[in-house]
């Protein structure tokens, strides 16, 4: 907000001086009609309209001020409110997307959505009890204790001990309540959570016939944000009811004491109407104050968990002055790497390798050997615990990970798509790309015959993470958005895992195209797709066991030959 700091300070003056004129100057004037009035049969008629035609005249030009600065105040607020909202979802945006892969690995989208949510709504529910509640009560009941500290010492002390007794309970009931609301804030993004998780995955409920299953956990995780809820909302009503007694008990003593001092002719019937105004405000000011601070506190709770994310530290950062980015060949070096996971396990050791720019690299190996970690590694999805790897000379750490991650194209076994259009899906990799340029890699990934028998050709929505597209139809997309890019190094997770043979015999060609001249590390299950690599090394346990082309290994009849050998014969041991 303080880039708004000249509309902050017009909004606190404007605000501050409606309230200042609408609920203390105003009843003042009402009093003076009410005392001018009093005088009915003792002085002149002609003098009282005259004097009580002043005050009518005042009244309606504070009226008329009230009516533009009300109107332009709010305007202020809706239209900062807007802005700083706009901004909110912006900076949530930017600050989850820097966290790291393994930060959305062990995080549910879905709370992370609501969340997200809660800030915004929080915020808004925030600023708008600050003015309306807080900054209008405090004006309020400093302004009244002055006029009656003026009109009336005794009752001003007696409003003065109502109003710290009152506050005082408040607080202190508030300061319990907000471990609830904390709770149930928690409650409610796990709840969250477990929809987005069952909805993401609702075809694995259908085939395991698991939705009975799935509704009584529902109903557990409902159950417990329940129990929380009833837990802040019971003390809410304790709290209620103590209000309501202080606020009876008060109003009848200030009416006592009010009418007192009346039959001793020491105060005006005015004032005692203007006492009577006053105290009829206040009590309804601060039977609101007592919830929006309850609520000040629930939006409090509600955006702690968010802010809690902000304060993270991703685990892979930039560093503070970045190089420009000199990856254009694609000459990628492993110089005495170590890995180790947060929790100990070590993946690599002194491990060193050369791939020269341009060379095709197949990468096989048993699961849990390190294949996924070497890829990792090179993309920046995880960092070195020891040594270093470059690209084309250049510390892959010493630049933006966005601009390293430019200078790769990387398919995954599991296509990732949008829920947009084809058309935004492959050009996701180029967005200045034209049609021109889409059709053609769509052509090469063997993806424009089917699109173009879509109802909407490429603009056809995918559906969420694709569901819409069979496996080999979101894979020969992604392939497509790979070919796009143009990046000078190449990673391919098992990229032709989804199709069926003829779609796979097509692609092939289409993929050596895409290698040419690119560096390329092809992650193989599948050992028929790297045959024809220029290079194929076996990872066991982190560490390179074989490696040459795929007759050299085969002559070897080593690990490669025995998985070979495996696959040929139709199973996989």
């Amino acid at each position: 907000m303080r880039q708004y700091k000249v509309a902050l300070i017009f909004i606190f003056v404007l605000f501050g001086t409606r309230i200042v004129l609408d609920g203390i100057i105003v009843p003042i004037y009402f009093k003076k009609i009410i005392d001018t009035l009093s005088l009915y049969n003792n002085v002149p008629h002609a003098t009282l309209a005259e004097g009580l035609f002043n005050i009518v005249l005042i009244l309606i030009g504070f009226r008329f001020i009230l009516l533009f600065v009300s109107r332009f105040c709010k305007f202020l607020i809706f239209n900062l409110e807007i802005n700083v909202t706009k901004n909110l979802r912006d900076f949530a945006f930017e600050k989850i997307s820097s966290q790291s892969q393994t930060f959305f690995a062990n995080t549910f989208s879905g709370s992370l959505v609501t969340k997200s949510n809660r800030l915004v709504r929080s915020f808004e529910q925030m600023f708008d009890i600050l003015i309306y509640d807080f900054y209008s009560i405090s004006i309020l009941l400093t302004g009244i204790f002055i006029v009656l500290y003026q009109k009336a010492r005794e009752i001003s002390l007696y409003f003065l001990i109502f109003v710290i007794i009152y506050l005082t309970i408040i607080i202190i009931s508030t300061r319990k309540k907000i471990k609830y609301d904390v709770l149930e804030a928690q409650s409610d993004s796990m709840i969250s959570g477990r929809l987005a998780d069952v909805f993401g995955n609702i075809l694995a409920l259908k085939i395991f016939s698991a939705r009975k299953n799935e509704i009584d956990r529902f109903k557990i995780l409902t159950q417990d944000g329940s129990d929380k809820s009833k837990k802040s909302w019971y003390l809410v009503l304790r709290v209620e009811f103590i209000q309501h007694v202080i606020v009876f008990v008060t109003q009848g003593l200030l009416l006592y004491f009010t009418v007192n001092l009346w039959i001793q002719d020491k105060m005006t019937t005015g004032t005692v109407v203007l006492i009577q105004t006053y105290m009829a405000l206040v009590f309804d000011k601060l039977w609101g104050l007592g919830m929006a601070l309850m609520r000040f506190m629930k939006a409090s709770a509600d955006m702690k968990e968010i802010i809690d994310i902000f304060e993270i530290k991703p685990d892979i950062l930039d560093i503070e002055k970045p190089e420009e980015i000199l990856i254009n060949k694609g000459y990628i070096k492993f110089n005495d790497v170590t890995f180790k996971y947060p929790n100990g396990q070590e993946v690599f050791s002194n491990f060193n390798l050369d791939i020269k720019a341009g060379e095709r690299i197949g990468l096989v190996g048993h699961s849990g050997a390190g294949k996924s970690t070497f890829t990792n590694l090179i993309l920046r999805f995880s960092d070195v615990s020891e040594g270093s790897i470059t690209i084309d000379g250049q510390d892959v750490k010493s630049v933006r990970q966005d601009d390293l991650r430019s200078a790769i194209s990387y398919v995954p076994q599991e296509s990732i798509l949008f829920h947009r259009s084809i058309r935004e899906n492959i050009s996701y990799g180029k967005p200045n790309a034209s049609m021109e340029e889409i059709i053609e890699v769509a052509k090469k990934a063997h993806a424009h015959e089917f699109i173009t028998k879509l109802p909407k050709g490429y603009e056809t929505l995918v559906g969420e993470r694709g569901v819409k597209l069979s496996g080999g139809e979101r894979q020969r997309v992604a392939i497509a958005r790979a070919m796009i890019k143009d990046a000078p190094i190449l990673i391919l997770d098992e990229a032709t895992s989804s199709l069926d043979s003829i779609s796979e015999s097509y692609i092939q060609d289409a993929l050596n195209e895409l290698m040419k001249g690119k560096t390329t590390i092809v992650i193989a299950h599948r050992l028929s797709t790297i045959q024809k690599m220029d290079r194929i090394l076996v990872l066991e346990d982190g560490e390179i066991t074989e490696e040459g082309t795929h007759a050299e290994l085969i002559a070897k009849n080593g690990n490669y030959a025995d998985l070979w050998n495996h696959q040929v014969g139709g199973f996989i041991e």
